[in-house]
């Protein structure tokens, strides 16, 4: 999962970052509404963790470009206003949901998967491409009936190509579901996470199309 962080308290930011990519995380981090707009247009992200106190604005304010784009990310609020009205407003506004500082990270990433499984389960979010089974909601995978287990890196390259199981997807798209700006990855760090994948999803589950990139082709023999 691909997370924008927009937070203007530092302190606060290095620490929700620190966890979230000590978990296998993506996660980029802006201060302000201008960067934030600049980001969204630049990367597309499954989740937006919004403080409503900005210096350069309301975070508020930022929710109709999000509920314009065409893959609408998670939005989770997070804000020292414990008041009713200002949950509301937010809620109102287009968020998924909220978090009233100071908050245990270990909530947030219950809060972020709990918001997802709500959002999964209006749409079909069971993928089905030959032996695999892969629930994007529930985050489980099966292949010929069997539970398989993925590191969180490994799920979130699965699960962008799960979520266009048809579409071939280029090495600089999947390589943003698994490195935020601030990180640099190897030039081979694609290709050992593909071959993780199918080591344990069988060789002929994700098929290479040279100068194009990856798409899913079901599974296979191991």
């Amino acid at each position: 999962m691909r997370i924008l962080l927009v937070e203007d308290d530092l302190p606060l930011a290095e620490a929700v970052c620190s966890y979230l990519r000590g978990r296998s995380y993506t996660v980029d981090h802006v201060p302000t509404l201008a960067a934030a707009r600049a980001h969204l247009v630049g990367a597309a992200y499954e989740a937006v963790l919004l403080d409503l106190h900005l210096g350069d604005g309301d975070g508020l304010s930022l929710l109709p470009l999000l509920r314009a784009l065409p893959q609408v990310p998670v939005t989770l609020v997070l804000t020292a206003r414990d008041q009713v009205s200002d949950r509301i407003r937010g809620l109102d506004a287009g968020a998924d949901d909220y978090l009233v500082k100071p908050y245990d990270p270990e909530e947030l990433l219950a809060r972020l998967r709990a918001v997802n499984r709500r959002r999964a389960a209006t749409h079909d979010p069971l993928v089905q491409v030959g032996a695999l089974e892969i629930d994007l909601g529930r985050e489980l995978v099966r292949l010929s009936g069997r539970p398989v287990l993925l590191t969180p890196k490994e799920w979130a390259l699965l699960r962008v190509m799960a979520a266009r199981p048809e579409h071939v997807h280029t090495r600089e798209a999947l390589l943003d579901a698994l490195y935020g700006f601030d990180e640099e990855a190897d030039s081979n760090t694609l290709e050992v996470f593909v071959s993780r994948l199918r080591r344990k999803l069988g060789r002929d589950a994700i098929a290479t199309l040279r100068g194009q990139g990856y798409r899913l082709a079901g599974g296979g023999a191991a």
